[in-house]
């Protein structure tokens, strides 16, 4: 079956008799007549597989003939001289497996078709203004046929309660695209590591990057890419990758690919020049034994806080050994003093988004258990601020190592384990490319 149909099965049966209503994403303007890049609401897409803007698809329990109903752009041929091919009303139901399919423009007027019957609307409002009006306007309509027959959705629901833990398990399909979103990226930090030189630009690492993931076929960078050399490898979202690069210093990159919707999201630190320092060493060889730590209590059946309770107890006792920290290990982590150095969690889901739907925690308020299929991520850090109090010599030193973790049946499989991160990897192919610097 085909895996988007599959998808509205599962959620139509999950809602029992009421409708779920599904809006795409739309395009948006970045300044007068300039459109940002559209990118399809994830939502919509995990349901429909479609890549247009304003559409909207409702799932429907109640009605006699239609299941799934597309609302959509018809085709017009002046605007696709200008904007390209659209799919188009008729062509819809085959190309998309849904039972019927509109124009958006009758959307108001056909929704409460749909409605009738049904006790609960699954519905995000707050999102699009002219959405919005249009199911409160079909909501309207809707009671006034019930007067003579007929029930009216009387309470709302998010969907998202029922679709995000959908998507928290993937399917093969979707490890297949992530399989490949990962090789991907891998390509494209190999390229940055090999041009990585002194006297270069952070953002000519983000454009090395970032051409080959689009040159293998990805459409979009999964988020804004982190490229900070020197100081700025401790801040922890830094993206305006505007300075140069300095021998002795380190090169943080946090980026990934995505294709076809789905996210990559790896972080890797090296150094300039092609050699870490004493103390740049140090701290990697910490933040890489706390990654492996964390990354072999990925399992199923363990909550999702052990991890990174394992990537902690590493980063604690390294900074204790460094002198960073002091006092005893259970002490500095009960009182969370790592997180002076160490201040994020060390992983989120990954999928359509790049912090992926899907809850932390569960029924009991619990950290979720991790299942086949969780696919989240693994990255620990440490960021000595030139603000602290400590040794001189570590400060301005960041380092994070990142990489893509599936659960499977028997453990886990590291989608990105192919770039490199041990010290000898690096060091071996930072600058092999010896491209010169620009003037």
């Amino acid at each position: 079956m085909d895996p988007y149909k599959q998808r509205r099965e599962q959620l139509r049966r999950a809602i029992g008799g009421d409708v779920a209503v599904i809006p795409s994403a739309r395009t948006t303007l970045r300044n007068n007549d300039s459109a940002y890049p559209f990118r399809q609401d994830s939502d919509f897409y995990y349901l429909t597989g479609f890549n247009e803007p304003d559409a909207v698809l409702v799932l429907a329990t109640q009605h006699g003939e239609h299941s799934d109903v597309l609302f959509l752009r018809d085709r017009d041929r002046d605007r696709e001289i200008w904007d390209g091919d659209r799919l188009g009303v008729e062509r819809a139901p085959r190309e998309l497996g849904v039972d019927a399919a509109f124009p958006i423009g009758k959307f108001a007027e056909r929704l409460p078709d749909y409605l009738i019957g049904a006790t609960t609307l699954y519905y995000e409002f707050g999102r699009s203004d002219d959405t919005d009006r249009s199911v409160r306007d079909a909501l309207e309509r809707t009671r006034e046929r019930a007067r003579h027959k007929g029930r009216v959705p009387h309470a709302f629901a998010d969907p998202a309660n029922v679709l995000h833990p959908m998507r928290l398990i993937k399917s093969d399909a979707e490890l297949s695209t992530m399989r490949r979103a990962a090789a991907i990226t891998r390509e494209g930090f190999l390229t940055a590591m090999r041009a990585t030189l002194p006297g270069l630009y952070e953002y000519e690492i983000e454009a090395a990057i970032e051409n080959e993931y689009l040159r293998l076929g990805a459409q979009f960078t999964a988020y804004e890419s982190i490229v900070g050399s020197g100081d700025r490898t401790t801040t922890l979202h830094y993206v305006a990758n505007r300075e140069r690069l300095e021998a002795g210093t380190l090169l943080l990159v946090d980026s990934g690919c995505e294709l076809d919707c789905y996210a990559s999201d790896v972080t890797r630190t090296w150094p300039v020049d092609g050699r870490f320092t004493g103390e740049q060493r140090a701290i990697y060889d910490i933040v890489l034994a706390a990654q492996e730590a964390a990354i072999a209590c990925v399992r199923p059946g363990v909550r999702r806080n052990e991890f990174h309770d394992a990537a902690v107890k590493v980063v604690t006792e390294g900074l204790l050994d460094l002198g960073l920290l002091t006092g005893s290990l259970d002490e500095n982590i009960e009182e969370k003093h790592y997180r002076t150095y160490f201040m994020h969690g060390t992983g989120h889901w990954l999928g359509l988004d790049v912090h992926d739907a899907g809850d932390y925690r569960d029924e009991d308020d619990e950290p979720m258990r991790l299942r086949p299929g969780m696919v989240t991520t693994v990255e620990p850090g440490i960021y000595v601020r030139r603000d602290l109090d400590c040794a001189e010599r570590f400060k301005g030193i960041g380092v994070r190592i990142e990489d893509d973790i599936l659960v499977t049946a028997e453990g886990n499989e590291n989608l990105t384990q192919a770039i490199p991160k041990r010290v000898d990897e690096l060091e071996a192919i930072v600058g092999s490319a010896r491209q010169p610097a620009l003037a």
